[in-house]
């Protein structure tokens, strides 16, 4: 009888398991609200489409050709090394969050590299150094403060980065022998957040040293690696404000290589004369935006990214002509994060289009022959057939054009599509004519158009065009959505009573301020870590960046501009959302704090609308853990087909 009892308990033990195995169980990190149970057969039908891999370029090694790559193969994404085009990705770190930057070999023999990582994406990032020996991990930092990636000197004897320990608001400058973190050293105190080290003088003996206002006012300072003396080396106090980003100095050290707005709509690629302070305009040429470079150890020839409405353009500079050499035939994509060998001969980089991952190439300038170091995996299925994206514009209240990227569905979907708008952060971001990811999922499976805007404030248009939607001028940027609606109208392929829209970050506040703008004229929307209001965003984020977003945003201690954001704010305006709200945030946020996002639930539900909340614990702004990520997009499909398509 005993054992037919505990056969009988066995049983009923297993048909509750397998009751419960019907749906998904939330992780005990993730705070769950409104959303329904989610079937396990949603995850398995979606699964092919959380399976997607890339490859992000870290550092070559100084004498060998072998390449330092971030992917991942587990929860997180890790460090993992290839020696060779088509090589094994093996992997050397296992951390259980992700490896975020700053990963650079120790620059004349390789023997260990430094890297970057933070904490559940709290943001407060620590600098490590890994020996390839033993495998051994060594806090280089305090691991308290805020800390930017290193910059090698050139005899790789030390590293500069910018840490926040002292105030916990100003990136004051260190220098430290990463053998020997007790070797740190401060260099100066600077004011503000922006600060950062873009290079070190051939002779090691002086710092390029970036300071960022905001994306349209930024300066170069030289900075005695000995005495820590600032010397400005860029215009300042001028009528016009002007943006000078990244920057190398010649192998001769008598000037500088950055890319500035000076003079242009649009950043050219220039060279600095240090004595004369001469600017010598090399990318005139080029009537876009020149977005990462990479001068060779030689100094003879600069790999460049040109942005040319989206598409990344990789580009080749003769420093002694100045003139462009014939570069490679790539796909229509994005190429980013160009890096020289120490060989001078070979340029890495990534490279990703609408039916590739992101993955690691590079180019041999004396041969043209390009090598292909990574093949990201794509779940398994043919990306021949994933959506390529088409270039459209409409005209705004203001008559001024407005564009985006368009991607229809699989063609098997026929009549008017239903449409997600996907609207990018920043505000200073871009749309870009990239992998969708798992995006693809609504495009092939789902039936869905997505359109991802670029409105007023979008980087890559030039700097009249980046400013549009600054301060009071917030609400246009609105409006330009408000025009993509009617435009969608229009379109036979598009069915505009069925649009849903969505954003991260700014991108969520853009969700916001249309659903509370154009509530009628939407299904549903989504908002992932998105600002609720900007004056409790301004008063609540870390004090490193709130400076820099009152430039872009306004200062909410200013009476008029408080009660502009006060009247604008979503959050005050909750009340006329009126159509299903789904809200996702990550806890440990310092970007967009979790109660701007815990305050608008509160504030959407008290009306009665549906609101779906997902917040993680263990996650920042955006979810880096594939689990969480999984997770999310499920309860997304979930949303979609409850909302939009039903």
């Amino acid at each position: 009888m005993k054992t037919f009892a505990r056969l009988l308990a066995l049983t009923a033990f297993v048909s509750a398991a397998m009751a419960q195995s019907t749906h998904l169980v939330p992780g005990d990190n993730l705070v769950v609200d409104g959303i329904p149970t989610i079937p396990v057969s949603l995850a398995e039908a979606v699964g092919r489409y959380t399976e997607f891999r890339s490859a992000q370029l870290l550092d070559w090694h100084p004498t060998k050709r072998a390449l330092l790559i971030r992917t991942r193969f587990g929860d997180t994404v890790q460090v993992h090394q290839v020696d060779q085009p088509g090589g094994a990705r093996r992997q050397l770190t296992f951390f259980s969050d992700s490896v975020l930057g700053g990963v650079q070999f120790q620059p004349t023999r390789g023997d260990f590299f430094m890297l970057g990582k933070d904490t559940g994406g709290n943001e407060f990032y620590q600098n490590y150094r890994y020996d390839l020996a033993t495998g051994a991990v060594t806090l280089v930092t305090d691991g308290k403060s805020r800390n930017s990636s290193v910059v090698w000197s050139n005899q790789g004897d030390r590293v500069a980065y910018t840490s926040t320990r002292r105030t916990g608001r100003d990136t004051d400058l260190y220098v430290a022998d990463p053998r020997d973190p007790k070797s740190e050293r401060l260099i100066t105190q600077v004011e503000g957040g922006g600060w950062g080290i873009a290079d070190w003088s051939p002779d090691d003996s002086k710092l390029l040293v970036g300071e960022y206002v905001s994306i349209n006012e930024s300066y170069a300072w030289l900075v005695e690696v000995a005495t820590g003396q600032k010397t400005l080396l860029t215009p300042k106090g001028g009528a016009e404000k002007i943006a000078y980003d990244d920057g190398q100095f010649t192998p001769d050290g008598k000037s500088l290589y950055v890319t500035t707005d000076k003079e242009s709509e649009y950043r050219r690629l220039t060279r600095v004369n240090l004595t004369t302070k001469q600017h010598t305009f090399l990318t005139s040429h080029v009537r876009w935006d020149i977005e990462g470079f990479d001068l060779a150890p030689d100094g003879k020839l600069i790999a460049f990214v040109a942005n040319q409405d989206g598409v990344g353009v990789l580009r080749l500079l003769d420093t002694a002509t100045g003139k462009e050499r014939p570069a490679p035939k790539l796909p229509i994509g994005l190429v980013s994060g160009v890096r020289w060998h120490n060989n001078g001969r070979e340029v890495a980089f990534e490279l990703e289009s609408a039916r590739s991952a992101l993955d690691v190439y590079s180019l041999d300038v004396t041969t043209n022959q390009l090598s292909r170091w990574t093949r990201s995996e794509t779940g398994g299925l043919n990306t021949d057939n994933f959506s390529l994206p088409e270039l459209v514009k409409w005209k705004s209240f203001d008559d001024r054009m407005i564009s985006g990227f368009l991607y229809l569905p699989a063609r098997h979907f026929t009549g008017r599509r239903p449409v997600v708008i996907s609207i990018h952060g920043g505000p200073e971001s871009q749309a870009r004519p990239i992998f969708q990811r798992r995006n693809n999922y609504y495009l092939n499976e789902l039936g869905l158009a997505m359109i991802h805007p670029n409105v007023r404030g979008s980087a890559g248009y030039g700097k009249t065009f980046l400013q549009l939607d600054n301060g009071f001028k917030r609400e246009d940027s609105y409006k330009d959505i408000n025009a993509l609606l009617d435009w969608i109208a229009t379109e036979p392929t598009l069915d505009a009573s069925r649009v849903m829209v969505m954003g991260g970050s700014y991108g969520g506040f853009m969700t916001l301020a249309v659903a509370t703008n154009y509530n009628d004229r939407i299904r549903c929307s989504l908002d992932v870590v998105g600002i609720s209001s900007f004056v409790t965003f301004l008063e609540r984020t870390e004090s490193y960046r709130r400076d820099l977003r009152r430039v872009e945003y306004g200062d909410e201690r200013d009476p008029p501009m408080r009660a502009f954001m006060e009247r604008i704010a979503p959050l005050n305006n909750a009340g006329k959302i009126r159509k299903p709200i789904f809200i996702v945030q990550g806890k440990n946020d310092p970007r967009v704090p979790y109660t701007e996002a815990e305050q608008m639930r509160t504030a959407v539900k008290k009306s009665g609308t549906p609101c779906w909340f997902l917040m993680a614990n263990d996650e920042g702004h955006g979810f880096a853990k594939k689990r969480n990520s999984d997770f999310q997009f499920y309860a997304t499909v979930s949303f979609i087909k409850q909302f939009l398509l039903n």
